[in-house]
């Protein structure tokens, strides 16, 4: 088979004429009655869920209060990049997003890559959403008087991973009552867990239940509508709203100061978690059938969803960190959290009840776009026809739907929050990235149909040198240091906690017994807690590199150098080549500035995420490949059409 059947193509042609077939069929059964407004409702019911009761608060603990000026930078690359979906959906009116673009514009292998990316965001997302509902449903029954025990309300990986903490900082020296709250819930669920031979039992089983509950109202023929998704809206905002009307009272503004105690470095290091609280914007575009002008009202829809999502996610984050100092924001459920902090247990109790409806209606809306585009692949060869396979009392995908909710069941129960953030984030970000791309790669072919809307153009031939040089000069003449550590590969030192939590019984005690030797006129033997002893010195840079440098350790364990921290740059490094190419294309291209920014800045999103998420996307990627040239390939009806 030649390789050229690799980048096959649907045309914008044939798609629009099995639409019409479709339509004659009568499976339009929706019908065209989405407006502006009902798609911006649909935008907010999406993006508000699981973003803003959970994720909100990791990213408010790693970057501070300037954790909003991130919100802003996703906002705007989302943006970005709703001109490009809105443009396609313009183009090809049809369900299946990113996938039936990628189709039109690249080809089956692209195509099949990114539905392969889509299964892996839906499937990881709704992960997320499902340990998030359990968070708060678990915190709702402990307000009620009933405790569930640790082990089943929390993953196996959280609960293993926590035990070993708590344990090496607790021969440092330091108590249990001292412990955040997270490690003491995570030792506690690995000690008071069933043992079968040397396993843990710990499992999420209320994230189960949810997926097992929501997967059978689908399967039955449960699915999203207009006036659902606007009373959805109604609730969330309201309970928003209420939060930042009461929170703000109880703002201290003395906790915004360091509004960024953990510099850049800290402000970005939240990427994945904030611009989780952007997905679902993109969905909208899987309701191009069902509007009455998509060309009109998907570009208004998604930038009003964006807009008002945005405005709210700043007032929250500036009210959270001002009620309660950022770094004790790391908890699954932070809007509950600050206000039971500050003993308004009745505001705390609205907002557990409130998550919980709203989380569980995300994971609907969700749990049903996984099957779709399940179905839509099977539909075109690239999976077996079993997954389009319709219920015939339903009317439902029945066996796509019923994969999916063992897809997304069973590892809910193993997975943490941040692992299942992060891998949704880069999955998303590469359909962004490549939806952009699209639109780039169609803009000067005179051969496909367009529809009425288009992103507005600016050359960017001119453009993209200036802002490269703008860049560079912030770079190397504001950010001078760092820049040249990260082009140099210089050794970095590890932090207290990590240091502390890296020891052995005979290294903790060489290492408490020298800060005690250097310390000796602060009573440290008073304190012994080797991670607070440690961790007092990083408030000065150099007093820290010179007590690190004289711990009796080895360097290994001090410091991270070579290969070992090269290895965390190699995605920013991606994302310079890269940078460099698109530079080089826009000026022989002429291309378009909106779609190269909107790619830009979700490479650019990408790029932050830790080397591991690229290694276990580029994993799954590798998986989808090996099915696509095992039974896609051959499968697929434009292949049967060649022949």
């Amino acid at each position: 088979m030649a390789f050229s059947s690799l980048f096959r193509k649907k045309t914008v042609q044939d798609i629009l004429k099995q639409v019409e077939k479709n339509n004659a069929d009568g499976h339009n059964a929706l019908g065209k009655h989405l407006t502006a407004r009902d798609l911006t409702a649909f935008g907010i019911a999406a993006i508000v869920g699981a973003g803003i009761f959970s994720t909100i608060g990791k990213a408010s603990s790693d970057g501070g209060p300037a954790v909003i000026f991130l919100f802003l930078f996703t906002a705007i690359a989302c943006s970005f990049a709703a001109f490009a979906y809105a443009e396609f959906a313009s183009m090809v009116p049809v369900s299946g997003s990113a996938y039936t673009y990628s189709y039109v514009a690249f080809g089956e292998i692209i195509a099949w890559i990114i539905g392969w990316a889509l299964i892996m965001e839906y499937s990881v997302g709704n992960i997320t959403v499902a340990i998030s509902w359990s968070d708060y449903f678990t915190g709702l029954l402990e307000s009620g008087g009933l405790h569930l025990p640790h082990w089943v309300q929390m993953d196996y990986l959280t609960a293993s991973k926590g035990f070993d903490d708590a344990t090496a900082l607790m021969q440092g020296g330091k108590t249990y009552e001292n412990l955040s709250p997270a490690i003491q819930d995570a030792y506690l669920a690995w000690t008071t867990s069933p043992v079968i031979g040397s396993f843990h039992f710990v499992a999420d089983l209320p994230a189960l239940l949810i997926i097992v509950l929501i997967t059978a109202l689908i399967y039955r023929g449960m699915k999203e509508s207009r006036n659902a998704s606007n009373i959805m809206v109604v609730v969330k905002l309201c309970i928003v709203l209420l939060v930042i009307a009461v929170g703000v009272f109880y703002v201290d503004t003395a906790n915004w100061d360091p509004f960024a105690p953990n510099g850049v470095t800290g402000v970005l290091k939240g990427v994945s978690a904030v611009f989780f609280a952007y997905i679902g914007f993109d969905a909208i575009s899987t309701t191009a059938e069902e509007c009455k002008d998509p060309q009109r009202d998907l570009p208004k829809g998604m930038m009003w969803a964006i807009i008002i999502c945005t405005l709210l996610y700043i007032a929250i984050a500036l009210v959270l960190t001002g009620m309660v100092r950022y770094d004790q924001l790391n908890v699954g459920d932070p809007l509950a959290f600050v206000f039971e902090k500050l003993d308004l247990k009745w505001m705390s109790g609205i907002i557990a009840v409130s998550a919980v409806v709203a989380m569980a209606s995300v994971l609907l809306v969700f749990q049903m776009g996984q099957p779709r585009i399940w179905m839509s692949m099977s539909r075109d060869g690239l999976l077996p026809k079993r997954f389009s396979k319709v219920h015939p009392k339903y009317k439902t995908p029945s066996y796509a739907t019923i994969v999916t909710g063992f897809v997304v069941a069973v590892p809910a129960l193993f997975l943490n929050l941040t692992m299942v953030t992060d891998l949704c984030s880069i999955g998303t970000l590469f359909a962004f990235v490549l939806v952009c791309a699209g639109v780039l790669a169609l803009q000067n072919k005179t051969d496909i149909p367009r529809g009425k809307f288009k992103t507005p153009y600016v050359n960017s031939k001119f453009i993209m040198p200036v802002l490269i040089i703008i860049g560079l000069v912030f770079a190397f003449g504001y950010n001078k240091k760092a820049t040249m550590d990260f082009i140099t590969n210089e050794t970095q030192i590890n932090n207290s906690a990590d240091i502390i939590t890296s020891l052995n019984k005979e290294e903790t005690q060489k290492v408490y017994d020298y800060l005690v030797s250097i310390d000796a006129k602060n009573s440290t033997t008073d304190t012994p807690d080797l991670e607070h002893l440690l961790s007092q010195y990083q408030q000065d840079d150099a007093k820290y590199s010179n007590v690190i440098a004289g711990l009796p350790i080895a360097d290994s364990i001090k410091y991270e150098s070579g290969f070992d921290l090269f290895k965390h740059k190699i995605p920013m490094w991606i994302f310079l080549i890269v940078l460099v190419g698109l530079s080089v294309w826009s000026f022989k291209e002429n291309l378009s500035l909106i779609p190269l920014l909107g790619l830009i800045c979700c490479l650019y999103m990408m790029a932050e995420l830790s080397v591991w998420n690229w290694i276990y996307f580029g994993i799954w990627l590798l998986i989808g490949l090996v099915i696509y040239f095992s039974f896609s390939r051959n499968n697929s009806k434009l292949n049967s059409k060649e022949a």
